[in-house]
């Protein structure tokens, strides 16, 4: 980890866990070192604040490219603010980016490092549990690392003016048994088999998080019907 990174994380982490106080469970299912993906459900923004910083090693979330192209002082905080996060710069909607992205995050696998996803691809706005996108099971079959199932409960509340209550909004993070996947390992490329990977992760993230099941896949910002 490049020692600004370090220094990020070492002074967010504290300040994390005194303002928020979350609940973490799960936390020794984290492979201490190696390869490993976190795949997770998505309720808000903080949920990529909130993981990495509960999650007993540095790991890196995919994030919007506009943070990391702001100007001025604000925009040095923001990008120093991601870039400590671990965050792997992606632009919304445009596929070869996507694509980028994923080798990116293959590419960080492959050196040793642990990747989060959230397969649903954007956040839930009705609180239900989506069906995931297969980018989650291409990297698995693709690096043969083991994924590390992931739920979050709580944090749609922590950007409300009630949050600043104190107890009003205790986040969960809770971290699943790892699951993998030998017999598919290399096989990235069957849509068929990606679907199916990507089905059992997203049942055990179910399993940790208790939300109703949304069968259709997360509408993303602005396509929500009306």
């Amino acid at each position: 980890m490049p020692r600004a990174a370090a220094t990020v994380r070492a002074v967010l982490r504290p300040l994390v866990r005194l303002a928020w106080h979350p609940r973490i469970d799960g936390a020794s299912h984290v492979p201490a070192t190696g390869p490993v993906i976190l795949a997770s459900n998505h309720l808000s923004f903080q949920d990529s604040v909130l993981i990495p910083l509960s999650a007993p090693r540095p790991v890196s979330f995919l994030a919007k490219a506009e943070y990391f192209e702001s100007r001025g002082a604000g925009g040095l905080l923001r990008r120093q603010f991601f870039a400590g996060l671990g965050a792997i710069p992606v632009r919304r909607g445009v596929n070869r980016e996507f694509q980028s992205s994923l080798d990116a995050a293959l590419a960080l696998l492959e050196a040793g490092g642990a990747f989060g996803i959230y397969p649903e691809g954007t956040r839930s706005r009705d609180g239900r549990l989506h069906r995931g996108r297969t980018g989650v099971a291409w990297l698995a079959m693709a690096s043969g690392a083991p994924v590390v199932p992931v739920a979050v409960a709580g944090t749609a509340r922590l950007g409300s003016a009630a949050a600043l209550l104190p107890g009003a909004a205790r986040p969960t993070v809770r971290f699943g048994p790892v699951l993998e996947f030998p017999a598919h390992r290399g096989n990235a490329g069957s849509a068929p088999a990606r679907r199916r990977v990507t089905d059992q992760i997203m049942d055990a993230i179910g399993a940790l998080s208790g939300q109703e099941r949304a069968h259709t896949y997360n509408p993303p910002p602005g396509d929500e019907p009306s």
